[in-house]
């Protein structure tokens, strides 16, 4: 019975490293902050939809990730993804008038799609199902308050619960 539990007690943290997963919830905090969810079709695959709010709107976006580990010969922790994915949702902004001495705001609201890239690097503990991550998602929106609207520094950091 002894053998047993110390044979069982040196093979948990194998086994728990050598765990895979295939989901990540997780948050984002930058421009486009929000909640994310991530499922994995292989190793190197993944598509992600992001619940975020941004120009006192909420987006949803929907993005397809490539995911290239041993890049970093310092880390095999440490893994590089890139993507491309689209977005909608609605934004809402004030707009000001001014008429006969009159001011006044308006509030307006437009729906918003847009086109949506992402690159990143993000660092997998392996004694904790958690990653932490740093990313820029440039995007383009081509509906809402401007017909054409690009922003190339979405920057964020992100932490994801991985299971």
């Amino acid at each position: 019975m002894k053998r047993f539990l110390i044979i069982m007690l040196f093979s948990i943290p194998l086994a728990l490293s050598a765990q895979t997963f295939d989901k990540a919830i997780g948050i984002r905090g930058g421009h486009s902050a929000g909640f994310e969810y991530r499922f994995y079709t292989d190793d190197a695959n993944s598509y992600k939809l992001l619940l975020a709010t941004r120009d006192n709107g909420i987006q949803l976006h929907a993005l397809k990730e490539f995911h290239e580990y041993d890049l970093f010969t310092f880390s095999e922790q440490l893994s590089l993804f890139y993507g491309l994915g689209a977005h909608f949702g609605y934004e809402q902004w004030d707009k000001y008038y001014v008429q006969n001495n009159t001011s006044w705001y308006e509030e307006r609201t437009a729906l918003l799609a847009g086109v949506d890239a992402v690159v990143g690097v993000e660092y997998l503990f392996y004694e904790v199902p958690l990653s932490i991550g740093f990313e820029a998602k440039p995007y383009i929106d081509v509906l809402g308050r401007d017909f054409f609207d690009l922003e190339l520094f979405d920057f964020a950091f992100t932490i994801k619960y991985h299971f």
